[in-house]
């Protein structure tokens, strides 16, 4: 079925906990990712057959199951010890060269579980499933959804008790900026120096030393907080426990899609001070970054000047991710220049324009745009100027999607699988595989919430 080779497994004890997923009562299939599973050269008709690995209730022969330990700053406080609280790690799969993470979600406790049940309500597993498969679809780096399966039994939450669910979750790995942060933290030179060589042997083989794998990460998340950015995507937790050493995007609880456009547009409910907003998310970035940065001191020499060192490196995430945006932004408007670009989004907040339906319709039909737009004028000037430049409109269809998934979409979706009917969910799925399309089928699924519909705050997924 599987066909693993287990090397973070091999690091030392400290690193994990090893555990097998706790059974559940009555394991059934939600969905079975059969495109995911032929990429990574599954068999797919024996994973259907098998609901009950994917609910933890039997362990696949050579997988090594583990929780991993990690630590991290949550909201910019400091978690000295965090890990793996509702999740198991498999094992690693390898086909083609490519090796990645099997995950369980929603597993059961750990000894990281921080007196949590270990397990997922329905809701944030389907929401992850829809989130990431959308980001896929859309290009973004991402982990991956292979499987959601229910579990027979319920979860108690705080709006009470609701169906509980597994996600199978595949990931380059699920190395963090936290990982590291834990043996800072603890003094642990021999396990960072470990971790170190690890992460550079898996996701940076170029990469020379404590300073070049910051620099890899540096480059991966300045292209990935881009793309969100222009995505008009709100991450909703960037804790440094939520930020990988591969560059995809991981953790889908507070996330959601942006409607009408405002650079300050928070979703997380408690995310009370606006700290991961859409317009601060590169600044969230580099301030991770100088946390991993600060993790790897030990093993950059002397303090004073690693310290030099470090911050040298970190400098240059501005231009990094200055290019990467100016990239993004110039693809979405067709034309080179910048400050069009920036002209247009604060026109945009202004006139409280649908984020991703005005850049479509700039791209496949010009004229329709003004439509997004409560006062038109101050639009009809810039498009004017705009027309001037000769934008690349072709390049524009194929920068700017036409489908997201949208929030009270989502919402529905969720609802719906609480209350038994998955239909909603598969619906919704199916449109955002194909995110790069309009048909009649689909147009229902491109519409803005109406005031009745909108979702303004979402949740972790705990």
């Amino acid at each position: 079925m599987f066909a693993f080779d287990n090397s973070y497994a091999r690091l030392p004890d400290r690193f994990h906990t090893r555990m097998a997923p706790t059974p559940v009562a009555a394991p059934s299939w939600i969905a079975l990712n059969e495109g995911l599973a032929g990429e990574l050269g599954l068999d797919v008709s024996a994973l259907r057959a098998a609901p009950e690995i994917f609910a933890g209730n039997r362990v696949p022969e050579g997988a090594d199951p583990l929780a991993q330990l990690y630590a991290g700053h949550q909201f910019g406080g400091w978690s000295p010890q965090l890990g793996d609280g509702r999740a198991i790690l498999l094992g690693e799969h390898v086909a083609d060269g490519r090796r990645v993470d099997i995950q369980l979600k929603g597993s059961g406790p750990t000894p990281y579980s921080r007196k949590g049940d270990g397990r997922a309500a329905i809701g944030p597993v389907i929401r992850e499933y829809l989130l990431s498969e959308a980001m896929h679809a859309l290009g973004v780096p991402t982990t991956r959804a292979l499987a959601a399966v229910r579990t027979g039994e319920t979860v108690l939450r705080q709006e009470g008790p609701l169906p509980g669910a597994v996600l199978t979750r595949v990931a380059a790995s699920h190395i963090r900026v936290g990982t590291f942060q834990v043996f800072a933290a603890r003094e642990d030179t021999d396990a960072l120096k470990r971790l170190l060589d690890y992460a550079i042997a898996r996701h940076a083989p170029d990469a020379d030393g404590p300073v070049g794998l910051l620099q890899h990460v540096m480059d991966v998340q300045a292209t990935l907080i881009a793309q969100w950015m222009g995505l008009g995507f709100v991450h909703g937790v960037m804790n440094t426990d939520n930020m990988t050493i591969s560059g995809e995007t991981i953790d889908y609880g507070p996330c959601a899609f942006m409607e009408a456009y405002h650079p300050n547009t928070v979703f997380s409910s408690i995310d009370q001070f606006g700290r991961y907003a859409w317009s601060k998310q590169p600044d969230i970035a580099l301030w991770n970054l100088a946390q991993l940065a600060t993790a790897l001191l030990p093993m950059m020499g002397e303090r004073e000047a690693a310290v030099a060192e470090a911050t040298s490196a970190l400098e240059g995430f501005h231009d990094l991710y200055a290019n990467a945006w100016t990239r993004v932004m110039t693809a979405k408007i067709g034309t080179p220049d910048m400050s069009l670009a920036m002209e247009l989004l604060a026109i945009m907040a202004a006139g409280q324009a649908d984020f991703t339906n005005t850049f479509r319709a700039l791209a496949v039909a010009p004229e329709t745009a003004r439509d997004q737009f409560t006062d038109p004028g101050a639009f009809d000037d810039w498009f004017a100027r705009w027309q001037t430049t000769d934008p690349d409109t072709a390049a524009m269809a194929r920068a700017n999607p036409a489908i997201i998934p949208r929030n009270h979409q989502v919402e529905a979706a969720i609802r719906a699988a609480e209350g038994g009917d998955d239909a909603p969910f598969h619906a919704l799925h199916a449109v955002l595989a194909d995110p790069w399309v309009e048909t009649e089928a689909n147009a229902p699924y491109r519409r803005p919430a109406t005031a009745d519909e909108r979702v303004t705050r979402t949740f972790c997924g705990t």
